[in-house]
């Protein structure tokens, strides 16, 4: 548990959970499709960057045939100078900006919108900075996602957590917002800790999954799955993925 508390949680670099517990990946594989998309984009941003990982990957795979343009946005402060530090010779700039705050971008500025894991999709804005005939390409956490784990310390979430982030809401609201989604896909992957300090890892990386955990606030807890996985064998958890490629057509209504 101590070496779980004490590990640093800026940005999305998950290395430290090799051989420690495992997350099986999408099979659209993200961050390459979006290095394919940046090569034939012209003006790009990456919409919460988180500290730029993914992006920085797309970028390189991308190589010179990468969009002359591309702006990242962040709004936890750690990782805006964790993306700031990665991205930045690469030529991007990350603007701090709230999750929730209107993108600080004019109207039809970009032709490609990307997001790996957005908090919400805001479509109306998403919309509002696309240019016509651009596109949103991207990644995001599906319903009950991880919810084995989050269950785990917090006791059973009502109906209405579980159908949260739920994708067919979301196609509505981007339908809503004017956009056309030309392919919605979801799948739902297997996750295993293979130890405790793993869990505490991890939920003090992704805050929002159990809000203000600490090993001393759960450490009755921690014990019983640090025993259980000893007996039992690794934590099995699931999480969802859905992968939005949506267009806005070049007249909107």
């Amino acid at each position: 548990m101590a070496e779980g508390a004490a590990v640093p949680t800026e940005g999305w670099d998950f290395s430290w959970f090799e051989g420690r517990a495992t997350e099986a990946r999408p099979s659209w594989g993200y961050a390459r499709s979006m290095g394919e998309r940046l090569a034939g984009a012209t003006a790009v941003l990456d919409v919460q960057t988180g500290g730029g990982e993914v992006l920085d990957f797309a970028l390189a795979a991308a190589g010179a045939q990468r969009a002359p343009l591309v702006v990242a946005t962040e709004g936890w402060e750690p990782n805006v100078a964790e993306a700031t530090r990665l991205l930045r010779p690469r030529g991007v700039p990350v603007v701090a900006s709230a999750d929730d705050a209107p993108l600080p971008f004019a109207d039809g500025a970009f032709d490609l919108v990307v997001s790996r894991h957005p908090v919400e999709p805001h479509w109306d804005e998403v919309a509002r900075v696309l240019a016509p005939g651009g596109t949103y390409f991207a990644q995001h956490v599906g319903p009950a996602s991880v919810f084995e784990l989050i269950e785990y310390f917090l006791g059973p979430l009502p109906e209405e957590n579980h159908r949260a982030r739920d994708p067919e809401r979301e196609r509505a609201g981007a339908e809503a917002a004017g956009l056309e989604v030309v392919e919605l896909r979801t799948e739902r992957l297997r996750m295993e800790f293979f130890d405790v300090g793993a869990v505490v890892h991890f939920l003090r990386k992704v805050v929002w999954m159990v809000p203000g955990f600490t090993v001393e606030a759960y450490r009755d807890r921690l014990r019983e799955l640090h025993e259980r996985i000893e007996d039992e064998g690794p934590f099995v958890a699931h999480s969802s993925r859905h992968l939005f490629d949506v267009r806005k057509p070049q007249a909107m209504p």
